[in-house]
């Protein structure tokens, strides 16, 4: 049933969405996305732990959708909202039934699980959904010990990789790499892995909360009685996709010297923009913007909103030309066009496997 502050708008108002967002509690989570980035909390939420915030979700299930949060759509929630507007917040041709992006502040004060993502084939046949949740982290801060766990090693059989995660002996069998204020990590469905601890990430994905973890423990941090547990191990080796092997990648700025370009893949880009006065630009359709520890405003047409540190919008397609203004820097997401893409970093001179390395190209 739509919501009724759906019932009399006739039209999308030309605005940015401002939305709330569920949050997540896992015990790996800390106080960093209030330390650090200074985003506003409601006093329930400045508790530690807080693991994510979910900045723009559709996710489908109870208390996971976003609700506008201002305007003549405030209360509706963000599924309604694109059902009723799906080409005047997308671009044409998109017909929904869900926004395709959710984006999440996420706090690892802690190691995450190693766990894993289905991909969408596997989403497909197993879950009987459309998708499954190909993701990229942007690290924001990192401590000096923050690494990240990714992939299997080339060798590893599926009896050996059982046994390590049994034994808790992950370097064994997965690749280790550093983690690096700046650096992007594209992690696609289907791929081993873990971070942490001290670090403080921007995450894009798939609209998907698909799991499965290797840890004789839950989210939570209670334990697993042994059977669980190894029904999970072999539930994860039978989703697991071997070959990818992700690492740190520093970006490819551009020309202009406002927009690194931090991942690519099929289901997103993911830019970071580093604002020192004005940039304007003009939105495909759908785009995610979020601010990081400083405030920055936008203008559209001849109204400007002002944005929070560490608070994310969602820009319609309708918007048109947009400026972002103010010092500091923000995060864009989008749908890829990633043939443009791939010509724009050519034509600014970047190797062709700098930018495959990226994400996924193919």
């Amino acid at each position: 049933m739509a919501s009724t502050a759906l019932a009399d708008v006739t039209a999308l108002p030309r605005e940015p969405l401002f939305l709330s967002y569920p949050i997540r509690r896992y015990s790996f989570g800390g106080t960093l996305i209030h330390d650090l980035l200074g985003k506003t909390l409601q006093p329930s939420e400045e508790t530690s732990p807080l693991a994510e915030t979910w900045e723009v979700s559709d996710h489908g299930s109870p208390g996971d959708s976003a609700r506008v949060q201002s305007g003549p759509l405030a209360g509706a929630s963000l599924r309604e909202v694109i059902a009723r507007f799906p080409q005047d917040i997308m671009g044409a041709g998109f017909s929904g039934p869900e926004f395709p992006l959710l984006a999440k502040f996420l706090d690892a004060s802690h190691m995450l699980p190693v766990h894993l993502h289905a991909d969408d084939a596997t989403a497909q046949r197993k879950y009987g959904v459309a998708h499954g949740k190909t993701e990229a982290w942007h690290i924001l801060w990192a401590a000096p010990d923050a690494s990240i766990l990714a992939g299997v090693r080339p060798g590893v059989t599926r009896d050996e990789l059982r046994q390590a995660l049994l034994d808790g002996r992950y370097d064994d069998v997965m690749p280790r790499y550093p983690m690096r204020a700046g650096d992007t990590i594209y992690i696609p469905g289907g791929v081993l892995h873990s971070f942490g601890p001290d670090t403080l990430v921007y995450e894009i994905q798939q609209t998907s909360d698909l799991g499965i973890s290797a840890m004789p423990h839950d989210l939570y941090g209670q334990p697993l009685d042994a059977g669980a547990w190894h029904a999970n191990l072999d539930a994860l080796l039978d989703e697991l996709v071997w070959a990818p092997q992700p690492r740190p990648h520093p970006g490819l700025p551009l020309p202009d010297g406002v927009r690194r370009i931090c991942a690519a893949g099929p289901h997103f880009v993911l830019e970071r923009l580093s604002v020192r006065g004005e940039f304007s630009w003009t939105p495909g359709g759908g785009q995610v913007l979020s601010t990081l520890e400083h405030p920055l405003s936008l203008r559209v047409g001849d109204r400007t909103f002002p944005l929070a540190p560490a608070q994310s919008v969602i820009l319609p397609a309708l918007l048109g030309e947009l400026t972002l203004a103010g010092e500091g820097d923000a995060i864009l997401c989008a749908l890829p066009d990633l043939r443009a893409l791939e010509a724009e970093l050519l034509a600014a001179g970047r190797a062709q496997a700098d930018i495959h390395a990226l994400g996924e190209f193919a």
